[in-house]
């Protein structure tokens, strides 16, 4: 393991960001599989030092660990900013979250009206994503805590894995919308 990730003391790291940024939020440390994220029915951000580490593996030659960790907290706080806008989807959520527990991935992508709801789901995400980084990024340029060419290569990446959900769903979706009306 990288000498610099081994290390950094994540949570001060995490703590000093939002201090610089005049923001607190509760931060806990999580194990689900996430690196960092945003729960805004909790209010607080969660890390996941595994995941953090392996996330971080994928893009180490791009920026220095700390400064990975100071891009994707500013980005949290980009969701901690958006609260309004993400309590307010809460409703259609909790709607599409009972979906997806109710039916099997294999249902889901047979039924055209299902795997609707998926791709909603996937935009939201997206809609919700592309206004953390905005917001994140009116932090970084107000602070400097981040060079901007770290903070972009993280954010681009970041956002790619929404983007390939995204376009997979949608794929799926045509080719079924095409098998349906080719019967």
């Amino acid at each position: 393991m990288n000498e610099q990730v081994l290390s950094l003391n994540v949570p001060q790291c995490i703590n000093e960001v939002m201090k610089t940024v005049n923001m607190k939020e509760e931060l806990r440390e999580v194990h689900d599989g996430i690196n960092m994220s945003y729960n805004f029915i909790g209010k607080y951000i969660g890390y996941d030092m595994d995941r953090l580490k392996i996330a971080y593996g994928d893009i180490e030659t791009i920026c220095l660990f700390e400064d990975y960790i100071k891009t994707i907290t500013m980005h949290e706080l980009g969701h901690a900013i958006d609260l309004p806008a993400l309590e307010a989807s809460l409703a259609r959520t909790i709607e599409i979250f009972t979906m997806k527990k109710s039916y099997s991935k294999e249902e889901i992508f047979r039924t055209p009206d299902l795997l609707k709801m998926l791709i909603e789901e996937d935009e939201t995400n997206l809609a919700f994503e592309i206004t953390a980084w905005d917001n994140a990024s009116e932090l970084n340029e107000k602070y400097t805590l981040v060079h901007a060419t770290d903070f972009n290569a993280v954010r681009k990446h970041s956002m790619a894995s929404y983007h390939r959900l995204y376009q997979h769903d949608l794929q799926a979706y045509h080719r079924l919308i095409n098998e349906k009306s080719a019967k």
